[in-house]
């Protein structure tokens, strides 16, 4: 199925998701001069962290990962006149929650971050997985935003993990899942 017609075919999520990011503040087009850094944290579990105390007000972290930029492997609080460095001890988003909607033998996941972002993976939106060298544990991201990814978490990737199909790539068996007409490798 073409790309235009799996648009067509889940257009009610796309427009969720395209809805979520138009109400964010435009980041991308600020650019300030750097006012220094900030001790904030994030951490990889998607935890907050002021001068060592986490957040305890959901609206607040909401509220500081819509003005999150990344510039590089920097990651910043932006407004239209300032521009502070945070720490982000993996990536700055967590994956909380997916969804799986078949329609017309096709299949698109819809996954929401802890932050409220609705990302349905796709080309635009792209599933990895890194595996860390020495534990040999995987890690998934998905392209929230922006250049943001988030982390799913391990539930979630459980979730995936009862999703998956097996297919050849390049001569070689590989299990992934699949959504928009994308496959996704996750071993």
């Amino acid at each position: 199925m073409s790309s235009a017609s799996l648009d067509k075919l889940y257009a009610d999520l796309l427009d969720k998701q395209n809805r979520g990011q138009d109400g964010l503040p435009p980041v991308e087009q600020w650019h300030p001069a750097l006012s220094g850094d900030i001790d904030i944290r994030i951490a990889r579990d998607g935890t907050w962290y002021h001068e060592g105390v986490a957040f305890k007000r959901a609206p607040l972290v909401s509220l500081f990962a819509s003005i999150l930029k990344r510039e590089g492997d920097d990651y910043f609080l932006v407004t239209p006149e300032e521009k502070w460095r945070v720490t982000v001890d993996d990536v700055p988003l967590h994956v909380i929650a997916v969804e799986r909607a078949q329609r017309s033998q096709q299949q698109a996941l819809v996954f929401t971050t802890m932050t409220g972002d609705t990302v349905v993976a796709s080309t635009e939106h792209p599933i990895r997985v890194a595996v860390n060298a020495d534990s040999g544990e995987p890690s998934p991201y998905l392209l929230v935003r922006n250049q943001l990814e988030g982390l799913i978490s391990r539930a979630v990737y459980y979730e995936l993990a009862e999703m998956l199909e097996e297919r050849q790539v390049d001569s070689a068996s590989v299990f992934g899942v699949s959504s928009m007409g994308e496959f996704f490798p996750l071993s």
